[in-house]
């Protein structure tokens, strides 16, 4: 069994990110995500649960939801520091916003599984 198969421990934290896209920019943002960023998260420990996108008019245009897995809070606050001084995602971020930024602003919400909790992997 690897380590993304092990079951999450009880200081396993998992972050709720929603990132409001800047206008027009949500088509960009989804293509980074999916080129770049879910690999460079995989480089610094960031398990993602799940990306979404919402249906609601409202927020359909510019909303991408997703839910990482950190080990612990500590090691989330590791994990983050570590990407943003990726190399890598430094390049990427800079050459994804030469137009403009693709992210107006990110809601984070760290969370922890109820004793009730269906598993999630």
């Amino acid at each position: 069994m690897n380590a993304a198969d092990a079951p999450a421990s009880s200081s396993t934290v998992y972050e709720l990110r929603i990132y409001h896209a800047a206008d027009g920019k949500l088509d960009a943002l989804l293509a980074r995500f999916r080129d770049h960023t879910n690999k460079i998260f995989a480089n610094h420990h960031m398990h993602a649960i799940a990306y979404w996108t919402p249906t609601d008019d409202t927020a359909k245009n510019n909303t991408l939801i997703y839910i990482l897995e950190h080990p612990s809070r500590e090691a989330a606050t590791a994990n983050w520091k570590a990407f943003e001084d990726d190399e890598e995602w430094k390049r990427v971020k800079a050459k994804s916003e030469e137009n403009g930024k693709l992210v107006d602003h990110v809601d984070s919400t760290y969370m922890a599984l109820t004793s009730f909790s269906p598993h999630l992997r």
